[in-house]
C-alpha cells in the first residue's frame, strides 16, 4: 500500500509542477524532474513519513521495473522514426552524423580529461578518464522524445534528431565497450579481446536480431484481431515481453551474449512500423496509453538524482570539465558532420544543442564502470553530477533549439483566443 501511495503522490506532484513551470514556459519533463527531486530522499522523503515521497534510494531501486518498461516504450516509439519512406530522405545523413558526432564527443572528453589527469594525477586516473570519455557519447532519448511530443515539433531538425538519438545507443555501446576494455587493460596490464571487441558486437547483433523477430511476430499476431483495443493490448504485451527477454544474459564460452533493451525495443518498433499497415494508428494509441507511465518515469528519475555529489569538490571539478567538453563535442561534432552531409543551415546550427541531454544509458554504463578498481565510485559521482545538470537544463535547451530552428511553432492567436473564450465561458457558468 505504501508503494502505491508513493507512486500516486509522485504522479500528482509531477502534474502539479507542470502548472508551476508553465509560467516560465519550461518543458513538462523539467517539471517532472524537479517534482521528483523535491519528493525524493534529499527533501520530502528525508522526513521519513511512509507514503509521502521516497525516503531512500533503495526504495527507488525497487521500482526499477517502471523505468525499464518506460524506456522500452520510448525506444519502441523511436523505432517508428525508422520508416523506410522517411529513411530514403534522411537515412544516410542520420547514420553519418550519428556516428561522427558520438566519436567526436568521446575524443573531446578524452582529450580534456587526459590533460586533467596529467595536471592532477592524484585526483583522476587515466583509466577513469578514458571510461568517462566513452560514457559521454550517450544521449538521453527519453527527454528529447518528450519535448518533441509536448510541442508537436515537426521539421528537418526533428526528422534528423530522433534517428540520431536512437543510433547513439548502438554507437555508445561500442565506444564504451572498447574504451572500458582499454581502461581495464591499463589497470591490469592484460588485454581482454572478448570485452573490447567480441561482446559489444555480439550484443548489438543479438539485439537487432531479437528485435526483428519480435517485430515480425507482432505483425503476424496483429492480423488475428479486428478490434483496435485488442491490437493495442497485443502491442503493449509485446513491448513487455521484449523488455523481459532483453534482460537475458547467455554465456558463450569466454564470450557473453547479452542484449540492449533500448536497441531491441527500437528494432521491434522499426520492423513493426514497416511491416504492419495499421502500425501508425496503433503506435499513436500506444503513445497515449503510455503517457502516465512516462510521467512516473521522469518523476522517479528526478527522485534518483543525488545532491550528495556536491559534497565532493573533486567530483564537481571533474564534472564541470566533463560537461563543458561533452557539450563542445556534441555541438562541434554535430555541426561539422551535418555540414559535411549538406544538411540545412538551421540543422547545422542547432542540432548539437538538442543532443545535450544525458541520463539512463549513461547511468547504465556506470554500473559496468563500477568494476574499475579504485575508480568506480569517482566515475559514478561525476556522471551523477553531469546527469543532474543535463536533465534539468537539457530539455529547456532542446526546446529552445527546436524553436529557433522553426520546428516548434508558437500557438496562433486564433487558438489562444479560442482557449480564452472557453475558459471565460466555464467561469461564467460557475
Amino acid at each position: 500500500m505504501t508503494e502505491l501511495l508513493s507512486l500516486s503522490i509522485a504522479m500528482f506532484a509531477g502534474l502539479m509542477m507542470t502548472r508551476v513551470m508553465n509560467r516560465w514556459h519550461l518543458p513538462d519533463v523539467t517539471a517532472y524532474l524537479i517534482a521528483g527531486l523535491l519528493i525524493g530522499p534529499c527533501f520530502v522523503g528525508a522526513l521519513g513519513v511512509p507514503g509521502l515521497g521516497f525516503s531512500s534510494y533503495e526504495e527507488l531501486d525497487g521500482l526499477g521495473l517502471i523505468s525499464d518498461v518506460a524506456l522500452g516504450f520510448i525506444a519502441f516509439s523511436i523505432g517508428n522514426e525508422f520508416r523506410l519512406s522517411q529513411l530514403r530522405e534522411t537515412g544516410k545523413q542520420a547514420l553519418v552524423v550519428g556516428i561522427l558526432q558520438a566519436v567526436v564527443t568521446t575524443c573531446c572528453v578524452d582529450l580534456a580529461l587526459v590533460i586533467f589527469h596529467f595536471l592532477r594525477p592524484d585526483v583522476l586516473s587515466l583509466p577513469a578518464a578514458i571510461t568517462l570519455g566513452a560514457i559521454a557519447a550517450a544521449t538521453a532519448p527519453a527527454a528529447t522524445l518528450m519535448v518533441v511530443r509536448q510541442y508537436k515539433a515537426k521539421g528537418p531538425l526533428t526528422d534528423l534528431l530522433l534517428p540520431i538519438v536512437a543510433l547513439d545507443d548502438a554507437v555508445g555501446l561500442v565506444l564504451f565497450a572498447v574504451s572500458f576494455g582499454i581502461a581495464k587493460a591499463l589497470g591490469s596490464g592484460v588485454v581482454d579481446v572478448y570485452t573490447i571487441v567480441v561482446n559489444p558486437i555480439l550484443e548489438i547483433l543479438a539485439s537487432l536480431i531479437l528485435g526483428s523477430i519480435a517485430g515480425w511476430g507482432l505483425t503476424q499476431l496483429e492480423k488475428l484481431f479486428h478490434s483496435n483495443t485488442n491490437r493495442l493490448a497485443m502491442t503493449i504485451g509485446f513491448v513487455f515481453l521484449t523488455v523481459a527477454l532483453a534482460k537475458l544474459s547467455i554465456p558463450l564460452g569466454a564470450a557473453k551474449l547479452g542484449f540492449s533493451s533500448l536497441l531491441v525495443c527500437m528494432m521491434l518498433g522499426s520492423v513493426f512500423c514497416n511491416l504492419c499497415p495499421l502500425s501508425e494508428e496503433i503506435m499513436t494509441r500506444s503513445d497515449k496509453w503510455t503517457a502516465p507511465l512516462l510521467v512516473l518515469f521522469f518523476v522517479l528519475s528526478g527522485a534518483e538524482l543525488e545532491l550528495g555529489v556536491f559534497a565532493h569538490f573533486s567530483s564537481v571539478l571533474i564534472g564541470v570539465v566533463y560537461i563543458l567538453a561533452r557539450c563542445f563535442g556534441k555541438y562541434f561534432g554535430a555541426r561539422e558532420s551535418s555540414r559535411l552531409m549538406k544538411c540545412g543551415p538551421k540543422v547545422v546550427e542547432y542540432l548539437g544543442i538538442t543532443l545535450f541531454p544525458q541520463a539512463g544509458v549513461a547511468l547504465g554504463m556506470c554500473v559496468t564502470a563500477s568494476q574499475l578498481p579504485g575508480d568506480g565510485t569517482l566515475i559514478r559521482n561525476i556522471v551523477l553530477f553531469a546527469v543532474l545538470v543535463y536533465e534539468l537544463v537539457g530539455p529547456v535547451m532542446t526546446k529552445w533549439a527546436l524553436t529557433k530552428a522553426g520546428d516548434i511553432q508558437p500557438k496562433s492567436e486564433e487558438i489562444l483566443t479560442r482557449r480564452q473564450r472557453k475558459l471565460a465561458a466555464v467561469a461564467a457558468k460557475k
